[in-house]
């Protein structure tokens, strides 16, 4: 029963961030959402945590959902992104979600590398 010993362990890590920001049973419910006393029950193990109740927490204590309920490890948590390569230069991307923002690694060729391009002009504006 190993996710039932992970769920036994939120409610004392729930009071334990709570002490360690010197805030009360009301000061969190006012942040949450979260009655005053379903946060009691919580935190003593009488009530069993649920995502709708972990979600505003982990907001509130400004920490990871996995870091709030104590998850084991999942393993290597590092991207492996898979490299793209276009017109001699190769992308790889930082993020883990495609669409919104994103962040990439640019590797460039040296200037020996390639063959030097042939100037080309439009009108219009460039966009760097």
């Amino acid at each position: 029963m190993e996710d039932e010993d992970v769920l036994k362990g939120v409610g004392p890590r729930l009071r334990q961030l709570r002490l360690e920001r010197e805030a009360t049973l009301g000061d969190l419910a006012a942040e949450t959402g979260i009655s005053v006393s379903t946060l009691s029950r919580l935190e003593s193990g009488q009530r069993r945590p649920t995502l709708e109740l972990l979600l505003p927490l982990a907001r509130a204590y400004r920490v990871a959902l996995d870091e709030l309920v104590d998850a084991p490890e999942t393993g290597d948590p590092r991207i492996r992104p898979k490299a793209v390569t276009r017109h001699g230069r190769t992308f790889l991307s930082l993020t883990r979600r495609p669409g919104g923002l994103q962040s990439f690694k640019m590797v460039l060729p040296t200037v020996d590398d390639v063959a030097q391009p042939t100037l080309q002009t439009h009108e219009g504006y460039e966009w760097l």
